[in-house]
């Protein structure tokens, strides 16, 4: 219906999926980003303005944060790659809607970690202890 009214999705109410990975909820994720470079070309005999073409694509590092718990399946995989042994996973970031129903998904495709950051303790604290896993890939599609 026309002009019917159409409410953004909220950024705390999400889940991820990471393969064969199932470890409790994440806090934040961070890093969604995807660029294109620039190659700036020039004939000799053109004006002084470059033309403009596609390069690379690139993908940003994503950041997955997480409160300690007992599960350590994240941490197996990153010990994987620190033994040599890179496997690569599919991981999906999905908003979820006012319902809790599958609103719009994020699909990375051959991700692995590249740096995994124990949480800060402070004897005088009250906060939750987080894992932060940081997270390279090749590819990002959107769905949903």
């Amino acid at each position: 219906m026309p002009g019917e009214r159409v409410d953004p999705y909220r950024n705390f109410h999400f889940r991820v999926e990471i393969d064969d990975i199932d470890q409790g909820g994440f806090s934040e994720v961070s890093g969604i980003d995807a660029s294109i470079d620039v190659i700036e070309y020039r004939n000799g005999n053109e004006v002084t303005t470059p033309r403009k073409l596609p390069g690379l694509t690139k993908y940003g590092n994503i950041t997955l944060k997480w409160g300690v718990v007992e599960a350590t399946d994240l941490w197996e995989w990153i010990l994987d790659c620190v033994n040599g042994e890179i496997e690569r996973k599919n991981i999906a970031i999905v908003a979820l809607d006012e319902s809790g129903d599958d609103a719009a998904r994020w699909e990375v495709k051959s991700a692995w970690p590249t740096k995994y950051t124990a949480p800060d303790f402070n004897g005088t604290g009250s906060e939750v202890a987080i894992e932060t896993l940081e997270i390279v890939h090749e590819s990002l599609e959107r769905t949903a």
